[in-house]
């Protein structure tokens, strides 16, 4: 009887082993487009964590890559009859708002064209943008910091959705968090299966990335203030050169091809 059972978990994880070989092999054979690559995405939370470091440190102390602390300030600003700091609040909710919106109607409109995606031409606004405000001057009020952060944090989260058919945010880790936790207990239950501790690791990278654009953002605006918003354009950089290249090169016919998630 023992030796029946040994067998049969033999069995058991030899057929565990060969669902991971299959998917691997289904995973290279449909291939990904470069935006929906993980590398990409260590990209894109690294400047989500800049950016809410950046607006709590030197603008007006708000989070602006994600909206859930500034819902729950809204929620007590209203039970302590705040009107004041209600509508202050209103301000980056109502642009993430609108962010979301814009990013879908610009995505279907510019996929016609066959230029260039959408997600490259996003990343070109960011640095465009990135550029502009750290040249204003330190009299322009932090609401308009605050607005066009979370204008193009709301894009970017909208846009960029799974990395390799894996739902991953770019602006905040609370799901990271959730998964992270979910799949290494997973893990624990079937050790043979390393799906589950290669899903729990990589949700815990895009965590310690956000914590590291977090950190870098921190230290530049101690020393440089407002200016220190330039600091994202170096991760911007690098990804918009990946980008580019895969549209107008690598990817140059794949253009009609819809990211999953979308």
């Amino acid at each position: 009887m023992k030796d029946y059972d040994e067998v049969e978990q033999n069995v058991e994880q030899l057929e565990n082993e060969l669902e991971e070989v299959e998917e691997e092999l289904e995973q290279e054979e449909e291939g990904f487009l470069e935006c929906e690559r993980w590398r990409c995405f260590l990209l894109l939370i690294t400047v989500g964590g800049f950016f809410g470091a950046y607006t709590f440190s030197v603008k007006g102390g708000i989070f602006c890559n994600a909206q859930t602390a500034n819902i729950v300030l809204f929620g007590m600003a209203l039970g302590n009859m705040d009107w004041s700091r209600a509508a202050y609040l209103l301000i980056p909710i109502s642009s993430y708002f609108i962010g979301t919106m814009v990013s879908e109607y610009l995505a279907l409109k510019i996929k016609k064209y066959r230029k260039l995606r959408w997600d490259t031409i996003l990343i070109g606004i960011e640095i465009i943008t990135v550029i502009i405000l750290g040249l204003l001057p330190s009299s322009v009020p932090d609401q308009v910091f605050q607005v066009t952060i979370n204008f193009i944090c709301a894009m970017q989260f909208n846009t960029f959705r799974q990395a390799e058919k894996v739902g991953m945010a770019t602006t905040f880790v609370t799901n990271h968090i959730r998964q992270t936790g979910s799949f290494f207990v997973r893990w624990l239950r079937k050790r043979h299966e390393k799906k589950y501790l290669n899903r729990s690791l990589r949700h815990l990278c895009m965590i310690l990335c956000f914590i590291a654009g977090a950190i870098f953002s921190t230290v530049l605006c101690a020393y440089f203030k407002d200016r220190a918003i330039w600091g994202a354009l170096i991760f911007l950089v690098i990804l918009q050169g990946d980008l580019l290249y895969a549209d107008l090169v690598k990817e140059k016919e794949l253009l009609d091809q819809v990211p999953n998630g979308h």
